[in-house]
């Protein structure tokens, strides 16, 4: 018994994927919340419990959810059994056998269908702001992976209509549900925070790049897309895009927050000098570099909360 709470407790940490949770939806909360308990005269108390509360929902849907319906619909479509499994290839959770595919498939659809009654309970309960939320949540994590919808195999759509929403939202939420309204700065660190996690999202997906080709259906990530289209070198594209989208925005901050955009420019410019030296057939170099992009998205997502 002891050892297979272990295994469980070892199983479910693998499925948290908590380094990916914490350098998106954790930092884009931070970078909303930390203003308000520095600059903002509201009571340290309900901020800290709509924090916690907040980062229960992340790794709830980001870290379980997400990474069921994900780890799932690719093991049955086999891009994950060929990947490289450094960071990219999923949780590993089915691949290490602490459980089945079908087993992970009942525990999501049982998790759906909590959290459909929980949206329909708040709209009853009239806190549409926390169902508006967590609507968007369960979103991004159903259509980013099952069918009919299955945007993660579709190129660029997955990022846009999915991942994107998800972090904008989370962290539009801390300013949304406390002050009641979102300042121009909450929309400007919610926007820079997920345009930066879509953008290291693409380096991801570069070791998995023939494994997703191989896959049946096909997943077509806009990394596969843009090698289709125009060589293997191009898997960088998508990433310098998002990153070069995520400098423009200092145009946006302008002089009012030029602190916050000095910090912007300088990850993304330091992101991309990664991105530009990787060797991406280098899987390790690839992955290595990724550890230290998010590092760049954990410190984007708190310097923009300082200077606003």
């Amino acid at each position: 018994m002891s050892n297979q709470a272990l295994s469980t407790l070892k199983g479910g940490w693998l499925l948290l994927r908590a380094i990916a949770v914490i350098s998106s939806s954790v930092a884009t909360i931070v970078s909303t919340l930390l203003p308000l308990f520095l600059y903002f005269p509201i009571s340290h108390l309900p901020l800290t419990a709509l924090f916690f509360l907040l980062i229960a929902g992340a790794f709830l849907i980001h870290g379980v959810l997400t990474h069921i319906l994900n780890d799932y619909v690719d093991d049955k479509s086999g891009t994950d059994a060929n990947s490289p499994a450094i960071l990219s290839g999923g949780s590993r959770v089915i691949q290490s056998g602490f459980i089945t595919s079908e087993g992970l498939w009942k525990i999501g659809k049982v998790l759906m269908i909590i959290l459909s009654l929980v949206v329909v309970l708040l709209v009853i309960l009239n806190s549409y702001r926390l169902a508006i939320l967590l609507a968007i949540g369960l979103w991004g994590a159903i259509s980013y992976s099952l069918p009919p919808f299955q945007f993660s195999y579709k190129p660029f759509i997955g990022e846009w209509l999915c991942t994107f929403p998800s972090v904008l939202f989370l962290g539009l939420a801390g300013a949304w549900l406390s002050l009641g309204h979102m300042p121009e700065w909450v929309l400007q660190n919610a926007v820079i925070n997920a345009l930066f996690c879509i953008a290291w999202v693409m380096v991801h997906h570069i070791p998995d790049l023939r494994a997703d080709q191989n896959a049946t259906p096909k997943k077509k990530t806009s990394v596969v897309w843009s090698v289709e289209k125009f060589g293997l070198a191009a898997s960088r594209l998508p990433a310098l895009l998002y990153f070069g989208l995520t400098a423009l925005c200092i145009f946006w901050l302008g002089f009012d927050r030029i602190w916050a955009g000095l910090g912007v420019i300088l990850m993304a410019a330091a992101s991309i000098v990664l991105i530009l030296q990787m060797d991406i057939e280098n899987h390790e170099q690839v992955s290595s570099y990724e550890k230290v992009i998010l590092i760049f998205a954990m410190i984007n997502a708190v310097w923009l909360g300082l200077f606003i």
